[in-house]
């Protein structure tokens, strides 16, 4: 059971933590973005001039340092603690560093590099990147995919979510408001989902932020946020995006709701990330984005994410966006393993706050004693383990099929080998 002392942690962790605001310190002024595609557009391009300044977080880093260091390492909840403490202490860090190199030390403690090797694997974010890249452009090429359409306003959008949201969460437990100021197209916390007022959606991402923002990011939350004896499972510490991210990036592949486009997308960001980490500046990954079929509006907020924080003459940059493709992978492979070794439980504890691959198997036995909860959320692609073992027992045994041997005249060939 928890002593009173990690009691006390948790609830003070949070006080703290909230002064580390990641993404509201790495934000942009309006602006830029017209300035920087007039230049374009007169085919004089400059570097976006942008001066974010450093946050200091020294008094929140020593104290959630101390934090940590007085939880137990040797109950599962003391380690969750204190990661959780030290995950906010380097994001703190991070935000002290913008626009020097330690900004990207920090940025790859929390969110890794897109060329961070998986030793056992032999492979990286980069790897899988250039692989569905390589893959889609074929199929792009072929001319028989057709182009999606952006045609639904925010307002429209949140008309037709609002609905879904009170059916699985019960009425107005989570609004949709529109945000003119928002950067991101959408984005969930525990009570909103904002969607930025001026953006327009297509018929596409109607499920898939449904999906990935509700069903995913704001359930965790939910869920997070009723655990009595651990109530930072509800915050969504930096060192929890790489698996929240992959859970939901699974939920859009496994209800069909990730279309060409939108894993170009998170592909293209990888590689964009590591090309700025090499030393491209801010034009010259603007104009891969561009190259990759982007529109001008969207290869500068593409750009913009990778610069966040970091150098726009290149070198230093914002590693958050290489950890959508390895955290899918990741989750993936938990289920997988979770599913193989009769351990179905791990897939809905997965949802029951803002939590890693490893929490969940950390954490196991405090759910097995009733101790934490069991989530009161989970979307419906993970509660049916009939379901998923057998999508992953095949995506098991296909990818021992080496398409490098097969064309499509072996079909023919194979026939005629039987029956003529």
């Amino acid at each position: 059971m928890m002593t009173a002392s990690l009691a006390a942690i948790d609830s003070a962790i949070p006080a703290v933590a909230r002064k580390i605001r990641v993404l509201d310190a790495l934000a942009w002024p309006d602006g830029l973005e017209d300035r920087f595609l007039d230049r374009w557009h007169a085919g004089k391009p400059e570097l976006p001039k942008v001066s974010l300044a450093p946050r200091d977080h020294r008094s929140e880093i020593g104290e959630l340092e101390r934090l940590a260091d007085q939880c137990d390492d040797e109950h599962p909840a003391g380690q969750f603690l204190a990661a959780t403490a030290r995950s906010y202490a380097t994001a703190g860090r991070m935000l002290g560093a913008i626009g020097t190199p330690e900004f990207s030390e920090h940025s790859a403690r929390l969110y890794r590099r897109p060329d961070f090797v998986y030793r056992r694997q032999k492979l990286t974010s980069m790897d899988s990147a250039r692989f569905f890249l390589e893959t889609t452009d074929a199929l792009l090429d072929s001319k028989h995919i057709p182009p999606t359409v952006a045609d639904i306003t925010a307002q429209e959008l949140a008309d037709w979510m609002q609905p879904e949201l009170d059916r699985f969460f019960g009425p107005e437990r989570i609004r949709v408001v529109l945000d003119p100021d928002l950067a991101s197209k959408a984005i969930a916390g525990a009570t909103r989902i904002r969607l930025r007022a001026s953006a327009m959606f297509s018929e596409q991402d109607k499920n898939q932020l449904l999906q990935h923002e509700a069903f995913v990011h704001a359930a965790t939350a939910q869920n997070g946020m009723a655990q009595a004896n651990l109530g930072c499972l509800g915050l969504g510490s930096p060192r929890t995006t790489e698996t929240q991210e992959g859970i939901a990036m699974l939920a859009e592949l496994l209800t069909g709701s990730i279309d060409i486009q939108r894993l170009r997308r998170i592909a293209l960001r990888v590689i964009a990330v590591q090309q700025a980490l090499d030393g491209a500046d801010f034009v010259e990954v603007f104009r891969g984005f561009l190259d990759a079929g982007q529109s001008e509006e969207e290869s500068f907020r593409s750009t913009q994410r990778v610069f966040r924080g970091g150098d726009v003459r290149g070198g230093v940059a914002f590693t958050k966006d290489a950890c959508y493709l390895s955290g899918m992978i990741s989750v993936h492979t938990l289920l997988r393993v979770a599913i193989r070794d009769n351990r179905p439980e791990l897939v809905r504890q997965l949802f029951a706050g803002r939590l890693t691959s490893a929490d969940a198997v950390r954490l196991a036995p405090l759910f097995e004693s009733g101790w934490l909860k069991m989530p009161s959320y989970v979307p419906p692609w993970a509660q049916d383990m009939r379901r998923l073992a057998a999508a992953f027992a095949f995506s098991a045994f296909i990818g021992q099929i080496k398409l490098d041997l097969v064309d499509l005249e072996r079909f023919v060939r194979l026939e005629d080998e039987r029956y003529l």
